[in-house]
C-alpha cells in the first residue's frame, strides 16, 4: 500500500510540475526512464514510433544541443587527468586563458583526436 501511495504522490507532483511548465529534476527524469544526456532532437523522433504521449515529459527532461557558430578555433588545449576525477579537456584562447572546458569521460581516443584536429589552430 505504501508503494501505491508513493507512486500516486509522485504522479501528482509530476503533473503539477508539467502544468507549471517547469523543467523536471534529473531524479524525476531518471524515474521516468530518461537519461541525463537526453538531447531534445531525440524527443522529436518519438512521433515516428507512435510514442507521442512521451513527448511532454521528454521535452521537460531534454537538453538543447549546443549550437556552433561557424568553426571556432582555439589556440591550444590542456588535457587534464587527475586520479579519481573525470578527464577534462580545457580549450585555451589566444592569451592562454581557459575559454571552454569539456568533460571527455565517455570519449574514445579517436574522438579526442578528431575533436582536437577540428578545433585547434595548426602551427
Amino acid at each position: 500500500m505504501s508503494a501505491e501511495v508513493n507512486l500516486l504522490w509522485l504522479l501528482s507532483l509530476l503533473q503539477t510540475l508539467l502544468a507549471c511548465g517547469a523543467e523536471l529534476s534529473s531524479e524525476a527524469c531518471r524515474d521516468l526512464g530518461f537519461s541525463s544526456n537526453l538531447l531534445c532532437s531525440s524527443c522529436d523522433l518519438l512521433g515516428e514510433f507512435s510514442l507521442t504521449k512521451l513527448q511532454p515529459d521528454c521535452g521537460q527532461c531534454c537538453q538543447q544541443e549546443a549550437q556552433m557558430d561557424g568553426r571556432k578555433l582555439y589556440a591550444g588545449a590542456i588535457l587534464e587527468y587527475v586520479r579519481g576525477s573525470d578527464p577534462v579537456l580545457k580549450l585555451l584562447d589566444d592569451n592562454g586563458n581557459i575559454a571552454e572546458e569539456l568533460s571527455i569521460l565517455k570519449w574514445n581516443t579517436d574522438s579526442v583526436e578528431e575533436f582536437l584536429s577540428e578545433k585547434l589552430e595548426r602551427i
